[in-house]
């Protein structure tokens, strides 16, 4: 079985997220669970449907961050010495040459990728042009619009 790298702080974020799922979510379904029985006839009854089903995506998420938190490959970056080169774990600032626009990316692991947050998979067509790039760079990211341009502005290691 493979293990799927994450960061030391996504893990620390996925363990929190499975605490409060159980500790907080689990209870509270449970509980509308058993409110809307009391309203009678289930088959009829929307508001026991709609907590089912909330109770079932719920344990369905508990059981993957269990599944990838018992299996994963927990990576300090700060004991990462690499320098200027990009690896996982990486924060890089970008520009893009085309059009001068600025992006900053945080290099992560699958679980862990959440693009609000700038934070992209290490298995991402971005992520994998910049691995092993340093500052002044150029990384070339196959869109599905046609080629990008990017020059590496920095890179940092944060923890």
């Amino acid at each position: 079985m493979e293990r799927a790298p994450v960061t030391a702080k996504g893990a620390e974020e996925l363990r929190a997220e499975l605490k409060h799922l159980k500790t907080e979510d689990r209870p509270r379904i449970t509980q509308e669970i058993a409110t809307a029985r009391e309203h009678g006839d289930l088959k009829e009854n929307a508001e026991y449907h709609a907590a089912r089903e909330q109770q079932s995506f719920l344990e369905g998420r508990i059981q993957q961050l269990e599944a990838v938190l018992s299996t994963a490959e927990i990576i300090d970056i700060a004991s990462l010495n690499v320098g200027d080169r990009i690896v996982f774990g990486a924060k890089v600032y970008l520009e893009e040459i085309a059009t001068g626009e600025e992006c900053i990316y945080e290099i992560v692991g699958d679980i862990e990728a959440d693009l609000e947050k700038n934070k992209i998979a290490i298995s991402s067509p971005i992520a994998r042009a910049l691995i092993g790039k340093e500052i002044d760079d150029v990384a070339i990211v196959q869109a599905p619009i046609g080629a990008k341009e990017y020059d590496i502005v920095d890179v940092r290691y944060e923890t």
